[in-house]
């Protein structure tokens, strides 16, 4: 392993699993690292565990924010409960200027005040290499919420991908591999073209209603509301949504509850069902973000 992070101090803010993978690639290239929002493990030797976001990012060169992002408070996930992290105002005016944060994805406010403050922001989720594989275990998740909920088999239900992007084309092949009966809803004529090609049924998300009504399962990749109340309408009670997208997802959840249709919002699934997986993931892909990121002060 070359020690292309030798001397640099990386701070990484909360995350699961798969963030411990990250730590140890990290360390296994020379940087020092500091950890908040980690309970005691054997796994993390070699880190120094910090008490606050405070002592953990000054004098840092770089910070990585866990790639399970922000629950719905703002916080950031962490493994240790007793430790909340939070992205203030006050800690972003603490960065200074060309120090990369790298985060999952950024929620508007984020970027705004980043951006106010002359943050380099660096949005891991939005790098292709990364966003690709981590469509694998994102797919296979989604898979087995599926599997768990639904009474009848993958194969031959009725199932639609909402958005074509790198998820959805993802979760498209896995049910076509399965022989579910698979349509596409994508605004994209080239990506509905791509999904025709791989043996989808396909639909231009404005007629989506036509194939909602027969849906046994909607797995939607769209981070903004396109399964509203009234597209929800034309759904049979007892059908499933998983919802793939960045929080706060695509689905009127309120909605659909009164609606008797039962809507996950699946954040996070690779962090879940294969945190070893999406660790390499990261390992082989942050580092090397980092290196570009401070590479460009030179």
């Amino acid at each position: 392993m070359t020690e292309g992070l030798k001397g640099l101090v990386i701070c990484v803010l909360g995350g699961d699993y798969r963030e411990i993978e990250l730590i140890r690639r990290f360390l296994a290239e020379g940087a020092q690292v500091r950890v908040v929002g980690y309970p005691p493990l054997d796994e993390l030797e070699g880190t120094v565990r910090e008490s606050s976001v405070f002592q953990g990012i000054i004098g840092a060169s770089a910070i990585v924010v866990g790639m399970g992002g922000f629950d719905v408070g703002g916080k950031v996930r962490t493994l240790d409960p007793e430790i909340n992290i939070a992205l203030t105002e006050e800690i972003l005016e603490l960065i200074p200027p060309g120090v990369p944060l790298l985060v999952g994805t950024a929620r508007p406010r984020l970027r705004e005040l980043a951006a106010k403050h002359n943050v380099k922001l660096v949005e891991v989720a939005e790098d292709d290499e990364i966003a690709i594989r981590n469509s694998i275990p994102t797919a296979e998740g989604a898979l087995q919420i599926a599997m768990e909920e639904l009474p009848i088999t993958i194969h031959g239900c009725s199932a639609v991908v909402v958005g074509f992007g790198r998820v959805g084309e993802t979760m498209a092949r896995v049910l076509l591999a399965l022989r579910a009966k698979t349509f596409v809803c994508a605004r994209s004529l080239s990506q509905l073209a791509r999904a025709d090609e791989m043996g989808a049924s396909t639909l231009h998300t404005s007629s989506m209603p036509k194939v909602l009504r027969d849906a046994d399962v909607v797995f939607n990749t769209v981070p903004a509301i396109v399964l509203t109340e009234n597209v929800l309408k034309c759904m049979r009670p007892g059908s499933l949504i998983i919802d793939l997208a960045s929080a706060p997802g695509g689905t009127d959840f309120e909605a659909a509850s009164k609606l008797g249709i039962k809507a996950i919002l699946a954040l996070g699934l690779p962090g879940k069902v294969a945190p070893k997986t999406a660790g390499k993931i990261l390992a082989d892909s942050v580092p090397q973000l980092i290196r570009r990121e401070l590479s460009r002060l030179s």
